[in-house]
């Protein structure tokens, strides 16, 4: 299993593939990679087991592939969880070192790690963080980029991406911040969001905004 394919496991994951069909489009933008590089990869997921694929319907994780996702998942946000909340790294800075951390865990390391960080249910960005038998609590899978014009929704988790989580810093927008979708502007332009606590606008990215989960 190389890096990569681990990497396209635990984005269908992270976008619900595991309970329901995703686009090609979310994946590419989630990866940020092109469309066509991930048709020849979900290509191969599928011929290995670990994928299905219903052209013009969407691609979902089998059994065997949402094992193997929710293993790696919960890993490396245990990982996480412990490099933010017991070293103090920043939370957009930790993905790098959870990736390597994550391969060098043994099953009985992890439910250790689990036992001293308390149980954990998500890690620092909002990610749900599976048991030790692959089961984990429902989470909201809706973009933003989904949400409408005009509702009020607020911000449950983010994608785990460097790039992603320093631009949010920089925009100011956080977990569990409650705003208001002010309007979505044209041809893949940004969604322009109003923060209610203090009424601040902010542009959000098209990109960015098919990276960030709301509430259902």
């Amino acid at each position: 299993m190389t890096p990569m394919k681990e990497d396209y496991l635990k984005i269908i994951f992270e976008l619900g593939g595991g309970k329901k069909k995703v686009s090609n489009k979310d994946i590419s933008l989630g990866l940020g990679i092109a469309a066509g590089s991930v048709t020849e990869m979900i290509t191969k997921l599928s011929e290995e087991g670990l994928v299905a694929h219903e052209p013009y319907a969407g691609i979902s994780l089998t059994p065997e592939g949402a094992k193997l996702a929710a293993e790696l998942v919960r890993k490396h946000r245990l990982w996480e969880s412990f490099l933010v909340d017991k070293l103090g790294y920043s939370m957009a800075d930790v993905h790098s070192e959870a990736e390597i951390l994550e391969h060098k865990t043994s099953d009985r390391l992890a439910a250790s790690l689990d036992d001293f960080l308390g149980h954990p249910q998500t890690c620092p960005h909002g990610g749900v963080i599976p048991s030790a038998t692959g089961s984990f609590s429902d989470v909201s899978h809706r973009l933003l980029a989904d949400g409408n014009d005009g509702e009020e929704i607020v911000i449950e988790r983010f994608l785990d991406n460097h790039e992603l989580l320093t631009y949010l810093d920089d925009l100011g927008l956080q977990l569990h911040e409650r705003c208001q979708i002010i309007k979505h502007e044209p041809f893949e332009g940004p969604i322009v969001l109003k923060r209610l606590r203090d009424g601040k606008e902010m542009m959000v990215s098209y990109k960015a905004s098919h990276n960030i989960f709301i509430n259902e």
